[in-house]
């Protein structure tokens, strides 16, 4: 009876109006087994509920995380999230338009990056005089390797080697016996492959010589040539020269660099053959294609093994007339029979002719093909040696529309017959002013081929000429011991002076060998002139050069922007570096004279009253403030003044014309970017 009532329960209550199930469950035996509605009254066949029809609407749908695509389908047709998923696409797409528009602009209107060959000042290594690893006096490519940190203190990254190719060295290597070849003294292939990898790991860059003109008379190339074996009959210069009375009558008058007649009597081939140096340095004939070539496969196979470039030496010297005829005589009423100099003659013939920048080009381009991979650009410079013509130096350059060497080796600055702030002037506007639009300076101070500067103009000039060196525009080239100041050596025994060994510490031999004897005698003064010692003077040589390279490498207006010249006379050169917008300007005051004083504002109205020393050969003036009015300097003295002005020099008009800068570039302190159109 309990059980009956319970299941009627519900029913009851669906049937009385108005009332609700809020929540209540049915039972459960009722919910789960088949009514018995036998002994039931009937119910009736509509039931009425009074329910608000509101009620029974379902509640607005609204969105939440998870929901799933057919859900979210129903709300992306809406107008408020359509529209704003419209106004979100567009503005990606317009902010990638301006990213990608912004981007090329800046491409565009940048000024093309320095490459590696101009970024860093060029360090040049005669390898058997810089350090000996096996004890056996001579300066080999081991000892390169073992002092690679000394060039990463100096701040430079760019060394150039002199040649190590296989060699009689009967010319100190200049002849090559075999191009593909390391020298034994040297060491061999594997030491190459060693010091380049090495140079490499440290991010530096390394530069190999290539004397293209001529090949030792040791060469295989002359032994078959002289016997007239297949194509290279005809690999060098040969001619018939008149016999008579054991004496020879060359072809002509022409005279070797090294004096004397050019031509030389071969036993084997009875015949003459051509020499611009020495009579162990036959000429290689590149009027015949197969020597072209031979020289474009010795490029590729070093450019193949890794080196970063060429210095191609002696280029001039390449081709010569075919004519044969007679050099003109520099003085007409000369007999002709006692021409014996080089100096005596106009070397029209035999120097510079057509055709020969052709061959040089074409060089280039074999490198250019090396030259695709990024960061991987291969470097060429050539030496001129064009004391006299710097028309003909430029030319090196190359063309608008062709391109021949980076740089010709400029050696202006080593050329000099005197040293004064005039001649200084005069050595470095000569190559400013013929230099082409666009092209890049270059300078040395010292070479293999000339007495160094402290032997050369003195010790008291060498940081004023390295002050110098390394505040022009253009990239500094350094001879290795120039940055302590190294003297030619004195001894009675030295046949190259300037070639001394590398001066390492106060140690015997100057920590060039641990061996008893050196190729050349070091110098006396190894004791105090030595890297080693000058590492702890702050007021080194060694210590102003650096700081000077880490200047050149940090501050954009010595590394890329224009050059004015302020003054000159003689005893000072006076020179600004600026760039186009940036308010700081270094000006440098070098003294290659006597005392001196200078108003500096009497040349430059708008200089400010006082400027910071930045650097100077005397270390303990750097940071004090001078009077632009009233700058004094001594014999061999250099500054490096700071100072900050809204009117650069090179937008004077009274300076048109005293300024110079390679490629113009303009500092923006918004974007700290450079750009071009100012």
């Amino acid at each position: 009876m309990v059980e009956e009532e319970a299941k009627s329960l519900p029913m009851e209550l669906s049937e009385k109006g108005g009332v609700e199930n809020n929540g209540f469950v049915q039972n459960e035996a009722f919910d789960g087994k088949e009514t018995d509605t036998s002994g039931q009254e009937e119910m009736p066949k509509t039931c009425i509920v009074d329910v608000d029809p509101a009620a029974m609407e379902e509640p607005p749908l609204k969105p939440y995380a998870g929901m799933p695509k057919e859900v979210l389908l129903k709300f992306s047709s809406q107008a408020r999230y359509r529209v704003t998923r419209e106004i979100l696409f567009w503005l990606i797409i317009a902010a990638t338009l301006v990213l990608v528009g912004a981007t090329i602009a800046i491409i565009a209107l940048s000024p093309k990056c320095l490459d590696w060959w101009q970024a860093s000042p060029i360090y040049q290594i005669y390898p058997r005089s810089f350090k000996d690893s096996n004890m056996d006096g001579n300066g080999d490519l081991k000892g390169i390797q073992e002092k690679l940190d000394h060039i990463t203190y100096l701040n430079i990254k760019t060394i150039w080697i002199t040649s190590f190719y296989k060699s009689p060295l009967k010319d100190l290597g200049y002849g090559a016996e075999d191009f593909y070849d390391i020298d034994p003294i040297f060491g061999s292939m594997s030491d190459f492959e060693n010091m380049l990898a090495a140079i490499h790991d440290r991010g530096l860059k390394v530069i190999m010589d290539l004397i293209p003109n001529h090949t030792s008379d040791k060469h295989r190339w002359f032994q078959l040539s002289r016997n007239r074996t297949g194509k290279y009959t005809d690999y060098y210069i040969w001619q018939d020269c008149a016999q008579a009375a054991g004496s020879v009558t060359p072809p002509n008058n022409w005279v070797s660099v090294f004096g004397n007649s050019s031509w030389q009597l071969d036993d084997v081939r009875k015949q003459c053959y051509f020499h611009q140096f020495g009579k162990e340095q036959p000429d290689l004939n590149f009027r015949n294609l197969a020597v072209q070539q031979e020289i474009h496969d010795i490029i590729k196979f070093w450019l193949g093994k890794g080196i970063d470039g060429f210095s191609f030496s002696a280029v001039k010297y390449l081709l010569e007339a075919t004519h044969l005829r007679d050099e003109p005589p520099v003085n007409k009423s000369q007999n002709p029979e006692t021409i014996t100099a080089y100096s005596q003659l106009y070397h029209d013939y035999t120097t510079t002719q057509v055709g020969m920048h052709d061959i040089i080009r074409s060089f280039r381009q074999t490198m250019n093909q090396f030259s695709s991979e990024p960061g991987r650009y291969r470097f060429m410079g050539s030496d001129s040696d064009e004391k006299e013509d710097i028309e003909a130096a430029m030319m090196y350059y190359g063309t608008t529309f062709i391109q021949e060497a980076d740089f010709p080796f400029n050696f202006n600055l080593i050329n000099m017959k005197n040293l004064s702030g005039n001649s200084v002037f005069e050595a470095v506007n000569l190559w400013m002013k013929n230099m082409p639009a666009g092209k890049w300076a270059n300078w040395a101070v010292g070479s293999p081929n000339a007495a160094r500067i402290s032997s050369r103009i003195g010790k008291e000039y060498v940081n004023v000429i390295n002050m110098l060196l390394l505040t022009l525009p253009g990239t500094p080239i350094t001879y290795y011991g120039e940055e302590i100041g190294m003297e030619n050596t004195a001894s009675e025994n030295a046949i190259f002076p300037e070639k001394s060994p590398m001066q390492w510490d106060g140690k015997v031999n100057a920590g060039f060998t641990e061996g008893n004897s050196t190729w050349l005698p070091v110098n006396s003064d190894y004791q105090s002139v030595n890297v080693e010692i000058q590492m702890t003077w702050s007021n080194s040589t060694l210590n102003l050069y650096r700081e000077l390279t880490l200047l050149r490498n940090s501050e954009l207006p010595i590394n890329r922007g224009w050059m004015c010249y302020i003054w000159n006379d003689s005893n000072v050169f006076v020179y600004v570096r600026e760039l186009d917008g940036l308010d700081t300007v270094f000006m440098m005051i070098l003294n290659f004279g006597q005392e001196s004083t200078i108003d500096l504002q009497a040349i430059v109205p708008s200089l400010p009253s006082e400027a910071v020393v930045r650097l100077s050969t005397n270390f303990s003036n750097a940071g004090k403030a001078v009077n632009t009015k009233l700058i004094k300097t001594e014999m061999g003295e250099g500054l490096v003044l700071e100072y900050r002005t809204a009117s650069p020099v090179h937008t004077m008009e009274a300076f048109e014309g005293k300024c110079f800068v390679a490629e113009k570039a303009c500092y923006s302190s918004a974007f700290n970017v450079l750009y071009v159109n100012c």
